[in-house]
C-alpha cells in the first residue's frame, strides 16, 4: 500500500526539522511557486504554513487550485481563533501551530486521513459554546433526549449536556464533583456509544442539530 504524501507549502523556503521527523518523505513547496502535477499527487495531505503577506483565503485558494482535492491543514506561527475560523471557512481540514511536536503532526495526519477534522481545544470550546447559544431551547432539548441518550448512563447524559454548553473538562468536573480523568472517561464512552468523532459533533447531537446515527435509534 502506497504511503500518503505530505506536501509542506511555505514562503520561508525551508522545511522544519520536526516536519521531517514526523514524515521523512515530506516535500517542501514554496508558496510563491506552488505547482503540482495531479497524476503525481496520489493520496496525502497539504500542510500550509501561513504567510503574513496574504490573507488566509487567498493562500487557501492558491493551494486548493494546485492540489485539487487533497485535504489541507493550516499551520500558523502565531495561532489565533480568528485565523483558525477563517481557515476552516476557506476549507481547511485542520489548524495547528507550525512548531508543534512531530508526534502531534502524526496524530493530526491520522485524524485527517480518516476523514476527520483537527480543531484545537480552545477553538473547539468556542465552537461548541457558539453552537449552544443558537440551537434549540430547553423544551425542545427534552424531546431529543429520548433518542440520543437512550444507551447512555445518567452520568454520561449529564456530562454530555454540560459539555454541549461549551464547558471544558475542568468545568464539567467541578459542576458534577468528579475528577477530570473521570470526565474524559465518560466523554470517550459517549463518543464511542454514539459513533461520533469529537466534542463538536456530540454537542450538535445533544442540541438537536445533528441526527443520531440511524443504527442507534430506538
Amino acid at each position: 500500500m502506497t504511503e500518503p504524501s505530505h506536501f509542506f507549502v511555505s514562503s520561508h523556503n525551508r522545511i522544519l526539522a520536526r516536519w521531517k521527523e514526523a514524515f521523512d518523505q515530506a516535500s517542501l513547496v514554496n508558496l510563491s511557486d506552488v505547482s503540482a502535477s495531479p497524476e503525481q499527487l496520489g493520496s496525502g495531505i497539504v500542510w500550509l504554513q501561513m504567510s503574513q503577506d496574504q490573507s488566509v483565503g487567498a493562500q487557501m485558494d492558491l493551494v486548493q487550485k494546485q492540489f485539487l482535492m487533497l485535504p489541507c491543514v493550516v499551520l500558523s506561527d502565531r495561532p489565533t481563533e480568528s485565523e483558525a475560523l477563517a481557515a476552516f471557512a476557506a476549507g481547511a481540514r485542520g489548524y495547528a501551530n507550525s512548531h508543534c511536536a512531530a508526534s502531534v503532526l502524526q496524530q493530526i495526519a491520522g485524524v485527517i486521513l480518516q476523514g476527520g477534522l483537527w480543531i484545537g481545544e480552545s477553538l473547539m470550546q468556542r465552537l461548541v459554546g457558539a453552537a449552544a447559544k443558537v440551537l434549540v431551547p430547553e423544551a425542545a432539548l427534552a424531546s431529543t433526549a429520548k433518542s440520543w441518550n437512550l444507551n447512555l448512563t445518567d452520568r454520561e447524559t449529564q456530562v454530555s449536556q454540560i459539555l454541549a454548553t461549551g464547558a471544558s473538562n475542568r468545568e464539567i468536573a467541578l459542576a458534577l464533583g468528579i475528577t477530570e480523568r473521570t470526565v474524559k472517561a465518560h466523554i470517550s464512552a459517549v463518543l464511542e456509544k454514539l459513533q461520533v468523532r469529537d466534542r463538536l459533533q456530540l454537542s450538535l447531537i445533544v442540541n438537536g442539530r445533528l441526527s443520531t446515527p440511524p443504527s442507534l435509534l430506538p
